[in-house]
């Protein structure tokens, strides 16, 4: 298992943020020093006397608008609490005076006082006495020193009057081990907010941990590698209709493979067949080269030494230019065709084009099966070096061989009244040509396995002997026979042998 991935280290920091900010939550309650200390705050300071000369409009109704002396009045409700750790005595306060606590106005004076305590608080109250301590004068107020549990507050309504609202309120003091401060919570009409600070900081980094490791889960290719990779360097050779299968898997392999370097070179079944003989005879004892050969069909019985793997059914099939409108021949008339004895598709309702055979050369598998399955004898002497003018005169039909099934398909769409053959190639348009049914039936992978339809064969994957089990050969041929190496197959219009249709197909050809 890959300890070090990207993804195991960010749930790692996740769970050890997680442990951490619990830790630090019982430690902050259990060791850090608790504080005494009263907080305080104003929650209400409005104007209610009829001097509108700081912009505030109002109306004054009843005792308000009869009282003297009230143009500047002001109202505010104070509240005092015991917002810290511990409970707060009457011995905690400080001061050498008999009063606790001093609530200052700055630029008003106190014309009222009333006191309002919390539901189930009603013992505060025999501490606002004159006997305890307060009192007022002047813009001052003395408060008591009242003993407040845990959370416990007490509320001051003071009338004043000689100044605007806004003007500075203080509460000074002193608390043994503690402090009086302006605390920060929220007003009555205020929203509290749902988290403290560090609750949001932990909560952020918490979210952007698992919102990281959700993006590397989804992002990152979780395809398992294929089955005993293995590193080295391999040629694959031989079959040009399989090609572009393999080298789709050899890229895909290289992929989820390091440290492997898969080359593919193909020359033809017969030449791929050829080239690994001859590296295996030359290797002698040091063992099999790292060469796999694929072929369209079985191999020549000249090579005992070469081990066969049954990869596909391949389907193959006939390509006439588009200036043809021929789109069914009966295997009767293929083979009239290829033996001469039809030589211009008018002679099949076609137009008046003499009949261009275009095909593969002698290292060609698919020319091989195209003998065997369908002409059952070979195809006539090459009769044309350029596919359109005979080289021969006693020739009955005009053939052409060509290197690969590229130049095939690309000669067949250029020259008027050609024919040829290639694999089926699923997925991929044909230019300037289209594919022909032979006995009305269609070439394709969905009916291979209850069709009568002849251009078909077995591609096998031959080694110079066994292999050794972990060579990159060994791996890359269960690669391509039994692993991932099926969907690609699929895909390019092959049906692989492991699947059981064509395993049952594989087996009796």
């Amino acid at each position: 298992m890959e300890w070090f991935s990207a993804e195991n280290i960010v749930a790692v920091c996740t769970a050890v943020l997680g442990v951490l900010a619990s830790i630090g939550v019982l430690w902050y309650e259990r060791r850090v020093p608790r504080r005494k200390r009263i907080g305080y705050r104003v929650q209400m300071d409005t104007p209610i006397g009829s001097d509108v000369s700081e912009g505030r409009a109002n109306v004054r109704l009843g005792l308000f608008s009869e009282t003297p002396d009230m143009a500047d009045a002001t109202l505010v409700l104070l509240r005092v609490e015991n917002d810290g750790s511990q409970s707060i005595a009457d011995n905690d306060y400080t001061g050498r005076e008999l009063h606790g606590l001093t609530v200052e106005f700055t630029g008003r004076t106190v014309r009222g006082i009333a006191v309002t305590q919390a539901p189930g608080a009603d013992h505060l109250m025999e501490h606002f006495t004159p006997a305890g301590g307060m009192r007022h004068s002047g813009r001052l107020i003395r408060l008591p020193r009242v003993p407040l549990n845990r959370g416990e507050h007490f509320k001051l309504l003071v009338l004043l009057t000689g100044s605007h609202v806004g003007s500075p309120i203080r509460i000074t003091g002193g608390i043994r081990d503690g402090e009086v401060t302006p605390n920060t919570a929220a007003r009555p009409d205020e929203k509290p907010p749902m988290f403290g600070r560090a609750a949001r900081l932990i909560t952020v980094a918490l979210t952007v941990c698992v919102v990281t490791l959700a993006s590397i889960i989804l992002v990152r290719d979780d395809t398992p590698p294929p089955m005993g990779c293995a590193r080295g360097t391999l040629t694959v050779t031989g079959s040009t209709a399989f090609e572009p299968v393999v080298r789709e898997l050899a890229q895909k392999y290289e992929k989820e493979c390091e440290g492997s370097s898969v080359t593919v070179d193909a020359h033809g079944s017969n030449a791929g067949i050829r080239e690994l003989a001859d590296r295996g005879a030359t290797a002698g004892k040091s063992g099999s080269p790292a060469l796999i050969a694929l072929s369209d069909g079985p191999k020549p019985d000249g090579y005992p030494q070469l081990r066969e793997n049954r990869v596909a059914v391949s389907l193959f099939r006939l390509v006439v230019n588009d200036r043809v409108p021929v789109k069914n021949l009966s295997l009767a008339t293929v083979r009239k065709i290829y033996r001469g004895d039809i030589r211009n598709w008018k002679t099949l309702d076609g137009p008046d084009l003499p009949i261009l055979l275009v095909s593969r050369d002698a290292n060609s598998g698919t020319r091989e099966v195209f003998q065997r399955r369908v002409l059952g004898h070979n195809e006539p002497a090459q009769s044309s070096r350029d596919c359109v003018t005979k080289d021969d005169a006693a020739a009955r039909v005009i053939r052409c061989e060509l290197d690969s099934t590229d130049q095939v398909l690309a000669t067949v769409g250029r020259l008027d009244g050609a024919i040829g053959y290639s694999e089926l190639r699923s997925g991929t348009s044909l230019k300037g040509a289209h594919q022909l049914a032979i006995d009305s039936t269609v070439p394709s992978v969905d009916t291979i396995g209850s069709s009568t339809y002849p251009y078909r064969e077995i591609e096998y994957a031959y080694t110079y002997g066994q292999p050794p089990a972990d060579s990159l050969a060994s791996s890359f041929l269960g690669y391509l026979s039994r692993g991932n190496g099926q969907d690609v197959i699929r895909t390019h219009g092959h049906l692989p042998c492991a699947t059981p249709k064509g395993l049952r197909i594989c087996g009796e050809e």
